[in-house]
This record gives structure tokens, sequence and C-alpha cells, in this order.
């Protein structure tokens, strides 16, 4: 078991407490910005609200991934979207 477990119950972050739970609803959260850019970068044509919607997502993700209270989830996703992203966003 990780050392920063205080207990099997709850994840100690340095800056917060989770429950799975709540590290669940982060993890389902992300996943909603990978469907986003997800469906946008399929676009052929995509309006300035379109490209910064992309942009604030890859920004989550990448928020995201960093955070360290991840055990068992897989952050393939994740990665792929923001590779998506940032593809389409430089080409704009």
């Amino acid at each position: 078991m990780p050392e920063n477990f205080s207990n099997p119950e709850t994840f100690r972050d340095p800056d917060t407490e989770l429950t799975p739970e709540e590290i669940a609803q982060k993890y389902s959260a992300a996943n909603d910005s990978v469907t986003v850019i997800n469906e946008l970068v399929q676009l052929d044509i995509l309006t300035d609200e379109q490209i910064d919607t992309i942009r604030r997502n890859v920004d989550h993700l990448k928020i995201m991934v960093d955070k360290q209270y991840w055990i068992t989830q897989d952050l393939s996703p994740f990665h792929t979207a923001i590779a998506a992203g940032e593809m389409t966003l430089s080409l704009q």
C-alpha cells in the first residue's frame, strides 16, 4: 500500500483527503473532457468557441494527469485526448 494512504478508505493528498468515491468523480469529470475533445477534433471546421473549448479541456486534462491520487485508473485516454487536442490546436 502506498505510504500516502492514511487508511484504506481515504487517500492523503498534500492538499486534501479524497475518498475513493471522490476520486471516481474526478476520474469521471476528466473522462468528460476526453469525450469533448474527441468529439471536437473530428470536426472539419471549428468555431473560435470550439477551439477555446478544446484548449480548456486539454488544460484540464494536463492538470488531472499530474494529480497524485490516481492508483489503478487508466490515464491513457487522458494522454491520447491531450495529444489529439494539442495537434488540432496547432493546426488552427
